[in-house]
């Protein structure tokens, strides 16, 4: 019985944790919050929380881990950026990941720019490049946020339908 507990606990956090880390770009959010969700639903032999609001939470949490790694570069390309811009993009956010908050943020930014820079060596259109981006950017997190919230309300959902139906 302690081990329940031990476990309901761990789930918990799972989801505080998730919740959290859903607020700051690159860092496992949806992942956490996912797992701590699976964990709640196991420990309580799927009574409660079954096969399909797990499904939904999954494919929320892909949707919202896609569009956080896909939007500024989306972004990126609504602006018209070249083929330069938009791997610089994904190269400046694979550097900028290593580098913390500030890099997750201007790494792509920066990759876009000088990836415009490179093949147009137009200044207006590589700040413009890197206003798409960084706005893309802003869309994934929101997306990724909402997503978060949606879990939370599937799981919730799932979690007082079943009470009210027992």
């Amino acid at each position: 019985m302690a081990w329940h507990w031990l476990g309901y606990t761990l789930a918990v956090l799972l989801m505080l944790g998730g919740t959290i880390a859903t607020l700051y770009p690159t860092l496992p959010g949806l992942l956490l919050l996912g797992s701590g969700m699976l964990l709640a639903a196991w420990l309580d032999n799927f009574a409660h929380v079954g096969m399909w609001p797990l499904i939904a939470i999954g494919m929320l949490a892909l949707l919202g881990m896609l569009m956080e790694s896909l939007a500024g570069l989306l972004g990126a390309h609504k602006s018209g950026a070249s083929r330069q811009a938009l791997l610089g993009a994904g190269i400046g956010g694979l550097v900028g990941m290593f580098l913390g908050l500030f890099g997750a943020i201007v790494g792509p930014i920066i990759g876009a720019m000088l990836g415009e820079l490179r093949a147009r060596r137009s200044l207006p259109q590589a700040g413009k490049v890197g206003v798409a981006t960084f706005l893309g950017f802003l869309a994934g997190t929101a997306v990724k946020i909402a997503c978060a919230f949606a879990m939370l309300a599937v799981f919730g959902g799932a979690l007082i339908f079943s009470a009210a139906s027992a």
